[in-house]
């Protein structure tokens, strides 16, 4: 990333992919571009109850929060009816974590606490016993302990401060696996690799280096997401063994050219390999500015006049010269950025340019706006 000035002395961010001046084309360990199929992470879910919170809980309103307090309540021996309950230092929450591949018994995960009621902040709170399940129905953690929000949330008589997200916190180590994750171990007479960003070249190149490293081995490249392999005889003994050194492969990867727009920030992500067609480019900008004062009519001494305010409103239109770019065949993204920055273009120009030249077909790329 790197921030220049524009002439006019508008701030101008361009973030390219990598340099510009380097081929798409560059070579990344295999570990970080696929994946084994079936070693996966999975997702946990629970419903629980925080507690210990200072007056910053779920209110009245939110009927479950007490009906599970008397729920647990109930569990040790203390039967309370939910409609007698008057309490605010408690919020029900959701529970959430990723159970690691190949997590046994006894790790200890991060979870995530989000509250689903109207409390204002879960700041000093106590997570409850609280058992998290997994897309299958079946049980696979437990969580409890307390919150770290990170933020805060204080006010009163109408002045409030808040700092990050206080009703979003964590618990950090506070889930306990209770039962073996649910990972499809790789069978050394055959797995595939799944990868990460499906492209066939790439999809061709890993099968090459693979096969290039293991002789023996048997190297599929299926289709553009998958590459199937048969491990060599010497290592079906060793299976970790073969995938720690699979692993460290470098592979020359192939990406689709593509342009990212982002107009909340003004952001514009080129890649290197981006080609323009021959286009003419015209741009200007039109800006109206209307401006409203008030002015008082205040009437003499002792008359019976009334002080009148009357508003006094000027509009003024500005529009400036169009400027021209002018890229030939087989213009570069180099060529198009050092283009737009001479005529002074703002990331909001160079947005609304990227679109129109895609719409005209002569942007050789994929655009995507977020």
């Amino acid at each position: 990333m790197r921030i220049r000035t524009c002439p006019n002395g508008l701030p101008l961010l361009a973030i390219l992919a990598l340099l510009l001046c380097v081929h798409a084309a560059f070579a990344a360990r295999l570990k970080d571009l696929v994946t084994i199929e079936g070693v996966r992470e999975n997702m946990m879910i629970g419903y629980g109850l925080v507690v210990g919170l200072r007056g910053t809980g779920d209110r009245q309103q939110t009927v479950f929060s007490t009906q599970s307090l008397a729920n647990v309540l109930q569990k040790m021996g203390v039967n309370v009816a939910p409609t007698a309950l008057r309490v605010n230092n408690i919020a029900a929450v959701m529970v959430t974590g990723e159970l690691p591949a190949f997590a046994s018994p006894g790790t200890k995960l991060d979870v995530t606490v989000s509250s689903i009621g109207d409390a204002a902040s879960l700041q000093g709170g106590t997570l409850l016993l609280t058992s998290l399940k997994a897309a299958n129905g079946e049980v696979y953690a437990v969580a409890q302990g307390p919150i770290s929000t990170g933020g805060f949330a204080a006010g009163g008589r109408g002045t409030s401060v808040q700092v990050n997200h206080p009703t979003v916190g964590r618990v950090p180590e506070g889930a306990i696996v209770e039962r073996p994750a649910p990972t499809v171990r790789p069978d050394p007479a055959g797995f595939r690799l799944q990868l990460r960003r499906p492209d066939f070249i790439t999809a061709a190149r890993i099968g090459e280096a693979l096969a290039k490293a293991f002789p023996d081995a048997v190297v599929v490249a299926e289709n553009s997401a998958a590459v199937a392999v048969r491990m060599p005889a010497e290592y079906r003994a060793r299976p970790v063994e073969f995938i720690a050194r699979m692993d460290t492969i470098d592979v020359e990867t192939d990406r689709r050219a593509k342009v990212v727009l982002n107009e909340r920030t003004g952001t514009v992500v080129i890649g290197s390999d981006v080609k323009i067609a021959p286009v003419a480019v015209l741009h200007g900008n039109l800006t109206v500015q209307i401006v409203t004062d008030f002015a008082v009519s205040q009437p003499a001494p002792f008359s019976p006049g009334e002080t009148v305010v009357t508003p006094r409103t000027d509009v003024r239109v500005e529009e400036q010269q169009a400027r021209q770019v002018l890229l030939k065949q087989g213009a570069s993204v180099e060529e198009l950025i050092k283009a737009l920055m001479t005529i002074g273009s703002t990331p909001r120009d160079i947005i609304a340019i990227m679109q129109s030249i895609s719409a005209s077909g002569a942007l050789d790329a994929d655009l995507e706006v977020i």
